[in-house]
């Protein structure tokens, strides 16, 4: 269950102990309120249901406002997400809020969070190929070329890497690192690169 939502700030770097630059990614996470707690019993299986950020009340609809209602909310939350509850899991009850104390320097975490969109693009930026000729003006310097082989099997095999949409998917990037705690601030300073834009939501899980 250990895990938060939160919202990517930005990147930044840090000096570690020895005086190296460290690259980090600024996330704001939590305060997340739970809304439910769900247990094998009744449910199935054991999970956390937490909230992050407030909804208008004039864009909340009647269901959501009265699931948030129960657990003592005030106001619904923007983002749901649910966090499957592991053995040694500290129990919790619905809402309590859960802030970045959960973590600490140090700590591995998995991250999760949807890639920016590209939109539709070629299969030189989507896939990587390395393009056709690209002196003398040729005309179709970026295009995939041949795909179809000719009298067997006569047609495009499943699966070929085409052009297409691009980004826009969720992504999880595991063994990251926690280098920086701001409790006050409610700011965890996670190593390296998270994927998304910024003030994207990302899912930040032990």
């Amino acid at each position: 269950m250990a895990g938060l939502i939160g919202k990517k700030v930005g990147m930044t770097r840090i000096f570690d102990d020895e005086g190296l630059e460290v690259p980090v990614t600024v996330v704001q996470a939590g305060p997340c309120p739970v809304v439910q707690v769900k247990s094998e019993e009744t449910d199935g299986y054991a999970a956390v249901q937490l909230g992050f950020g407030a909804r208008k009340e004039k864009r909340t609809g009647r269901a959501l406002a009265g699931h948030a209602g129960k657990a003592g909310l005030k106001a619904a939350p923007r983002v749901l997400r649910e966090f499957r509850i592991q053995d040694g899991d500290p129990e919790v009850e619905p809402g309590q809020e859960l802030t970045v104390e959960l973590f600490e320097p140090g700590q591995r975490v998995k991250v999760t969070a949807r890639t920016k969109g590209r939109g539709f693009q070629g299969a030189v930026k989507r896939h990587g190929f390395s393009g056709r000729p690209a002196s003398h003006g040729h005309p179709m310097s970026r295009t995939p070329g041949s795909m179809g082989p000719g009298t067997d099997p006569s047609r495009v095999i499943k699966g070929k890497k085409l052009p297409g949409r691009m980004g826009g998917k969720n992504r999880t990037i595991r063994n990251l690192e926690i280098m920086k705690v701001d409790a006050d601030r409610n700011l965890l300073f996670v190593k390296g690169g998270l994927p998304g834009a910024r003030n994207g939501y990302v899912f930040i899980q032990k």
